[in-house]
């Protein structure tokens, strides 16, 4: 258990300093957070509208600030070319989120093209029933990736960094509320970036 919780301190240490220098992706790490910990307590009351809003409005916004405002420059305090982190990121990097949000966006037109899934789904009824298909499809997609990326590490690497990595993603809506909950103040007082210590916590 002291490995499981050290590797999981390390991989939340190496994913805040080499993907989280931007004050303006942090404070949407912060939204992102705060929507996220909403859906898990929908999720037990209603899983289309919780999955709705973690992939409508979490990650979405979440993405954006990784793709939209992280620099992809040298990085100086970690001493690491973009492409050197790109390559040994654990979980998703910049190109395995590309294909997860391409997924992501297909499904919703998938159903709007096939409102039945060839037979599998029960006919929509409106608006409301096609988004609570969409609601289940993201959903499924969500707990997928989880699954697909942690097996490939456990063949990659070994059964506990794959465990690892998904505890990870499961939890990082707590970090990162934790983290990240004064980065909406420092952006709103002019500072830009956040370059930490380059020592490991």
């Amino acid at each position: 258990m002291t490995g499981f919780r050290a590797q999981l301190a390390e991989q939340r240490w190496d994913d805040h300093r080499y993907y989280h220098h931007s004050l303006v992706n942090q404070s949407l790490h912060f939204v992102s957070a705060c929507t996220f910990l909403t859906a898990y307590v929908i999720l037990f009351v209603d899983p289309a509208v919780a999955s709705l809003l973690a992939w409508g409005v979490a990650m979405t916004s979440r993405q954006a600030g990784h793709f939209f405002f992280e620099p992809k420059t040298y990085d100086h305090v970690n001493q690491a070319t973009h492409d050197h982190k790109e390559e040994i990121k654990i979980g998703y990097n910049l190109f395995r989120k590309v294909v997860l949000m391409s997924l992501w966006a297909a499904i919703p037109v998938g159903l709007l093209i096939e409102p039945t899934l060839f037979g599998t789904l029960q006919r929509p009824n409106g608006l409301e029933g096609y988004l609570r298909h969409v609601g289940i499809g993201w959903l499924f997609l969500g707990v997928g990736a989880i699954v697909f990326r942690s097996t490939q590490l456990f063949f990659q690497r070994d059964l506990e960094t794959g465990l690892v990595w998904a505890t990870k993603i499961v939890t990082d809506p707590f970090s990162d509320f934790k983290l990240y909950k004064g980065a909406p103040k420092r952006l709103l007082k002019g500072e830009r970036m956040d370059y930490p210590d380059a020592m490991a916590a």
